[in-house]
C-alpha cells in the first residue's frame, strides 16, 4: 500500500502540485488555507524516494519562479481591490481581527514584511494583498518577494530531499516518512479547502477598512 502511495505521487505529479499550491498559496485567498510548508518538505521527501537529486533542485529553482509569480499576483489584487474583502463576518481565518493583526505586521516592517511572510503561513498569502493596496514600488516589492523565495524555498523543499537521505540507512522507515508526509498534506488540503468554503460563503465584514501603511508606500 506504502509503494502504491509513493508511485501515485511521483515525480511528475510532485511538480504539477508543487507549482500549482505555491502559486496558489502565495497569489490568492485561497493560499491562507493551504499547506505550503508542509508541501515543500512532503516534496523533498517524495524525490528522495524516487532519487531524483537533479528534480529536486530544478524543482527548487521553479518553484521560487511560482512563488515570486504568485506574490506579483497578490500584489495587483491588492492594488485593484484594497483589503476589504479579505474580512468576513464571523470568520475564524478571515476576520477583523486577524486582518489587523496583519495590518500592523505589514506596517512596522514595511518592505522587510513581504521577506519575513514567507515563514509566517496566512501572512504569507496576506502581505503581498498588503504592498499591492499600500502602493509599495514595484522594483521594491520584486526584490523582496524574490529574497524570501529564495530564503523559504530551498531549505524547506531541499531540506525534505535530504534529511530523507539519511533514511537510507533504514530502509524500513524510509517507505513509512513518504507515506506520512503525502498523507499529511492530503489531508491538510482537504481541510483546508473546507475552510475556504466557509469562510468565503459569510458575508464581507464591510467595517474592515484597513489603513494602509504609508512607510511600505514609500
Amino acid at each position: 500500500m506504502t509503494e502504491t502511495l509513493v508511485a501515485s505521487a511521483g515525480p511528475i505529479v510532485v511538480w504539477l502540485v508543487v507549482l500549482g499550491f505555491v502559486y496558489a498559496e502565495c497569489g490568492f485567498v485561497v493560499g491562507m488555507f493551504l499547506p505550503g510548508d508542509s508541501l515543500l518538505l512532503a516534496a523533498g521527501v517524495v524525490l528522495a524516494e524516487h532519487g531524483r537529486e537533479v528534480d529536486a533542485w530544478v524543482l527548487a529553482a521553479c518553484t521560487v519562479a511560482a512563488a515570486v509569480a504568485g506574490n506579483h499576483t497578490g500584489y495587483l489584487i491588492g492594488g485593484q481591490t484594497g483589503t476589504r474583502l479579505l474580512a468576513r463576518r464571523d470568520g475564524r481565518v478571515l476576520n477583523h481581527r486577524n486582518l489587523r493583526r496583519a495590518g500592523r505586521f505589514f506596517d512596522h516592517w514595511g518592505v522587510w514584511a513581504v521577506v519575513l511572510a514567507r515563514w509566517v503561513p496566512w501572512i504569507r498569502t496576506l502581505a503581498p494583498m498588503f504592498a499591492g493596496a499600500a502602493g509599495m514600488d514595484r522594483r521594491r516589492f520584486f526584490l523582496a518577494s524574490l529574497g524570501g523565495a529564495l530564503a523559504w524555498v530551498p531549505l524547506l523543499l531541499l531540506g525534505g530531499y535530504y534529511g530523507a537521505g539519511q533514511l537510507d540507512d533504514h530502509p524500513w522507515v524510509k517507505p513509512l516518512v513518504v507515506a506520512a508526509a503525502v498523507a499529511v498534506v492530503v489531508v491538510a488540503t482537504g481541510y483546508g479547502l473546507w475552510r475556504y468554503r466557509q469562510e468565503m460563503g459569510r458575508p464581507v465584514d464591510e467595517v474592515a477598512v484597513i489603513r494602509t501603511p504609508a512607510r511600505a508606500a514609500r
